[in-house]
């Protein structure tokens, strides 16, 4: 989903700043998805697959809806990395934190 919505982001953002959050995130969780297939492949976990409910409206809208989806994903990582012991899961929740970071600050700069 974050792919998805970073291509468009990135297409059709009015913000510099939204534009290149979205190509950010098209790079970094283009990785993630496969560096995550690799993992669950090896572990015998099927990922689900999550597409857009949303089609563009605007930067502010996109931001928001990313910054709440980072934010349900952080929680859901921390608790794994902290009553789990795969390292891998551990790792993940901290990129996630960064994205959230970064998503938090080009937020702010729309309002």
């Amino acid at each position: 989903m974050e792919v998805a919505m970073g291509r468009l982001a990135g297409q059709n953002g009015k913000s510099d700043d939204v534009k290149s959050f979205g190509k950010r995130m098209v790079t970094d969780h283009s990785k993630a998805n496969d560096e995550l297939k690799s993992i669950a492949q090896r572990k015998a976990f099927k990922l689900p697959t999550k597409e857009p409910s949303e089609k563009w409206s605007s930067d502010k809208v996109y931001m928001n809806m990313i910054v709440k989806d980072h934010e349900k994903d952080l929680a859901e990582f921390r608790e794994e990395a902290n009553s789990g012991s795969d390292p891998d899961v551990k790792n993940f929740a901290k990129v996630v934190q960064e994205h959230l970071d970064l998503a938090k600050e080009t937020q702010s700069k729309l309002q």
